[in-house]
């Protein structure tokens, strides 16, 4: 029988983190249109694996253990894929967890959210690839005068090389060739594109 994996085991290795998409069905080969406006032949489709509570527990320990004595207060990320691992990772840090949205274009603050001057706050995210939403994230963060003490991902697609200026942790690391559209080898070879993620074309 599988044993069970528990959130409050010892931090998994990537591979075992892996594992967990592969499982959830959360690795998708096909034509895809990203959100940074990329094409690619994978997609991490978060949200699989997310609708599985144990699982979601899982990957928000492993993000919390990087920043457990990082003195966090809030746990951020933007709708709609961070907004899940937020909640996630506030839970495994007993911290709140607060989301942005786009709003006329804008990364904003709604529903009555707001930071506090000085706030130690770490930022999440599903998957990167360009880590343009956790930029305007921490715009948003930084806006309020907060602090952003560090960045949190599930999957970075860029194979580590991303830079936001404050140490960042992901789970797993993944090289995806994205491509621009002009130059997508899979638009030349005609075959329809589809944009899994939650935001529309």
């Amino acid at each position: 029988m599988e044993k069970q994996m528990n959130a409050k085991e010892t931090r998994l290795t990537p591979d075992q983190y892996l594992d967990l998409f592969r499982k959830s069905n959360a690795l998708l080969d096909g034509h895809f249109m990203l959100t940074s406006g990329k094409h690619s032949a994978q997609y991490m489709q978060c949200a699989q694996v997310l609708q599985y509570p144990d699982r979601a527990a899982i990957l928000a320990e492993g993000l919390a253990a990087s920043f457990r004595d990082q003195g966090i207060q809030t746990v951020i990320g933007p709708a709609m894929g961070g907004i899940l691992v937020a909640h996630e990772v506030g839970k495994a840090l007993g911290v709140r967890a607060l989301f942005t949205e786009r709003e006329n274009g804008i990364m904003r603050l709604r529903r009555g959210f707001t930071l506090t001057p000085g706030e130690r706050v770490l930022v999440v995210e599903d998957v990167i690839t360009t880590g343009g939403s956790v930029r305007e994230v921490l715009a948003v963060v930084q806006e309020f005068e907060a602090n952003p003490v560090g960045v949190g991902i599930l999957v970075d697609r860029t194979g580590g090389n991303v830079d936001f200026g404050i140490p960042m942790a992901a789970l797993i690391q993944l090289h995806i060739q994205a491509y621009e559209a002009l130059e997508c080898p899979l638009c030349a070879q005609g075959i329809p594109a589809i944009k899994p993620g939650s935001r529309k074309v």
